[in-house]
């Protein structure tokens, strides 16, 4: 696809990612090897999908199998590279003890080498005994679209994504584990939800991609900047799907001629009227 065409063919994948970090690559493997062959350009996996997530998979984090890790993460740089695909990997990122590593997707490019890295910013209570929270955004651009990394419950602070507006970002790819879940929770009612709201309010295009291990509340999924679920995968099954981000399309955004303003910090689409109808709020004229 041209670099400049403003189109970005994206595989979502999704498989019940576990402890085990061999199964784990060899799915992601044969994820890469199918994206190939749908001609996506891009292929995004869940949450953690190569190491595991933090506490459900992993109990104690003190002593992951490093060495294990990084053999992995090599192999599947190496495999990338031979396919020639941009990959937005989930796993965690060693930091020098005694720092917590961080939660982390990896930027890999088609030349198979890790050019940026994006660390949860926002960790839910329980997981700062695993995680040490990251500092900064990631933005890069494939094919004339303007993307950003998140990671699950980055989702609760619409802060990010309005920032992330600012910065004139397109594309969201957001990474969830909300599996091996007793049953269906809120996160069945709010998750998807919120990020539509997310997406219609700021105009992106959003790829959501989630663990299906057994239970996952919701499944990965595709949503317009109109707040639209275009497609999602089945539910607690492992799967792939390849959408089309398409900046050119034309998609119903009453607001975007407004954003300016919001941004600059004026809360209204008006002119501040001098009436004094207007300003005696307790009377009826």
């Amino acid at each position: 696809m041209n670099s400049h065409s403003g189109k970005l063919r994206i595989a979502t994948c999704q498989f019940s990612v576990s402890a085990d970090i061999r199964r784990n690559a060899r799915a992601i493997s044969r994820f890469l090897q199918r994206a190939k062959k749908s001609r996506a350009d891009m292929v995004h996996f869940s949450e953690c999908a190569l190491s595991g997530y933090a506490p459900t998979d992993w109990p104690n984090l003190k002593r992951p199998d490093w060495n294990l890790l990084i053999e992995h993460t090599r192999g599947i740089m190496v495999q990338v590279k031979k396919l020639g695909l941009w990959v937005v990997l989930g796993s965690i990122h060693r930091l020098t003890e005694p720092n917590k590593p961080h939660n982390s997707l990896y930027l890999i490019t088609p030349t198979g080498e890790i050019v940026d890295r994006y660390d949860k910013r926002f960790c839910m209570q329980p997981e700062l005994a695993y995680y040490s929270p990251g500092d900064h955004f990631v933005t890069f651009t494939v094919n004339g679209v303007k993307c950003a990394l998140l990671i699950c419950f980055d989702l609760r602070f619409p802060e990010l994504y309005r920032e992330l507006k600012k910065q004139k970002v397109q594309c969201i790819l957001q990474s969830f584990y909300n599996a091996r879940q007793s049953g269906p929770s809120v996160h069945t009612h709010i998750m998807r939800q919120t990020m539509q709201a997310h997406a219609a309010t700021n105009h992106f295009w959003v790829s959501m991609a989630n663990s299906s291990a057994r239970y996952a509340p919701y499944p990965s999924c595709f949503i317009r900047p109109d707040g639209v679920i275009e497609r999602q995968l089945p539910p607690n099954r492992s799967g792939m799907m390849v959408n089309t981000v398409d900046i050119h399309k034309p998609i119903y955004d009453p607001a975007g001629i407004f954003f300016k303003d919001i941004a600059a910090g004026r809360l209204s689409n008006g002119p501040v009227l001098k009436d004094p109808r207007s300003r005696a709020r307790k009377k009826i004229f």
